[in-house]
């Protein structure tokens, strides 16, 4: 995408084509504006349409250009916080509508995938989140019975059918969700954009927006080329916010992550390796994820950025690493190779602010962008169309605070990956 093989990988070269669009030229009215085309945004667009509003999105580059084009692909359920720790963070009501409504984020993402027939590779097997260690496995133990007690379909596995499941010994455990599952991400992210474009939402790429102001009881939404008048203004920049939505990506720390695709893996591998075909990611604090996509390829992803160094020491660790997990691959080598950044919030918790009069955007979705970009796109379109109260969302209005030593933070972060991979996984 836009030249760079490091930023979409596999993705780009096996995702269906984006829907046609042009920049924005000219003056427009919408009773929605919209920046930014990853799932948040696609999926109010979508939403809104669907009701019978008039909606216009702008995005700066192409659909899915941030992270919603660059991650694993995992449909977690979620947060990254353990399910109680929520509810001390924003409270007992909202923290207990929030972890409901993602409990169920998978579900409305495979609704939408199905209702609109997007063909992005969905798997319904589940995720497996598998404990390295006995301090792991009493983290998953603790997960299991918080969500357990919300009536969430989850299951900790012993050493053996962990084993059984991942096709390697590595592991002293897993907690299974059932609700989740692996897609395609970019796949996804364009398959949105049809599904709203063919409900009537007005789609532009290549349209960064330079100004955003208020006029009376509208904003005013300016391009380059073009404008947009609209009662409403939705906020959906994320991690990647520039110009007048900056803030978005410096109200979050990022974390550089990186994914890493094989060949096709042989008949043999694939009987062993992740036979269910789920998707995995462990207990380690610089953690590994890793699934199969449509044509058997692994996908293998880590903390660490493929720059400044970074490619050949990152490719060589995960070499190492797989070799431990699955001696068969102990040759393996990589077609496709990509990064990007999630972005994180201090608390681990998503971020809803206003940016003025009719002026809303959820950012901070800390690794999991897939269930809760597509839940709180929905949850604005319903605010929007009247039939939901501010007060009925699952966030609690937040500031633009910077996240204390951000850029001290991201070089650690960065730098950090580099030097433990260097030195990790040798025998």
């Amino acid at each position: 995408m836009l030249n760079d093989l490091h930023s979409h990988g596999l993705w780009e070269a096996s995702a269906p084509p984006a829907p046609s669009t042009l920049p924005l030229d000219g003056a427009t009215e919408a009773d929605v504006a919209i920046v930014g085309g990853g799932y948040t945004g696609l999926s109010c667009a979508l939403h809104l349409a669907e009701s019978g509003k008039s909606v216009v999105l702008l995005e700066a580059h192409e659909f899915g250009f941030g992270g919603a084009g660059r991650n694993v692909g995992l449909i977690n359920a979620g947060l990254w916080l353990m399910p109680d720790d929520v509810s001390a963070v924003i409270g007992r009501a909202q923290g207990e509508r929030l972890l409901e409504v993602l409990g169920d984020g998978p579900a409305l993402v495979m609704s939408m995938i199905d209702s609109h027939g997007i063909d992005c590779e969905l798997r319904r097997n589940g995720t497996l989140h598998c404990a390295v260690d006995a301090r792991g496995l009493e983290e998953l133990k603790q997960r299991e019975a918080q969500w357990k007690k919300r009536g969430a379909p989850v299951r900790l596995l012993d050493a053996r059918e962990t084993a059984d499941r991942v096709g390697t010994n590595a592991y002293v455990g897993a907690l299974l969700d059932q609700r989740a599952g692996t897609l395609q991400p970019l796949a996804y992210a364009r398959g949105l954009a049809r599904a709203a474009r063919a409900k009537g939402a007005r789609l532009h790429t290549s349209s960064p927006v330079i100004s955003a102001e208020r006029h009376g009881s509208h904003w005013d939404v300016r391009t380059q080329a073009g404008r947009v008048d609209a009662e409403w203004l939705v906020v959906a920049t994320d991690a990647y916010g520039t110009g007048p939505w900056r803030s978005t990506q410096e109200a979050q720390t990022r974390l550089p992550y990186f994914n890493l695709a094989t060949a096709p893996l042989d008949r043999t591998s694939l009987g062993t390796i992740l036979p269910g075909k789920e998707g995995v990611w462990d207990t380690k604090t610089i953690l590994s994820s890793f699934r199969l996509d449509r044509e058997g390829r692994l996908v293998f992803g880590s903390v660490g950025a493929l720059r400044n160094g970074g490619a050949g020491i990152h490719k060589a660790w995960a070499r190492r690493a797989l070799a431990r997990l699955f001696p068969q691959l102990a040759k393996v080598d990589f077609e496709h190779e990509w990064f990007g950044q999630i972005g994180m919030t201090d608390d681990a918790v998503p971020r809803l602010h206003a940016f003025g009069p009719n002026a809303l955007g959820v950012f901070g979705f800390n690794g999991r962008g897939i269930s809760p970009g597509t839940v709180f796109g929905r949850e604005l379109a319903l605010l929007i169309l009247g039939e939901k109260g501010q007060d009925d969302l699952p966030l609690p209005m937040s500031g633009l605070k910077p996240p204390s030593l951000r850029g001290l933070k991201e070089i650690y972060y960065e730098g950090g990956a580099q030097v433990a991979h260097l030195v990790r996984d040798r025998v």
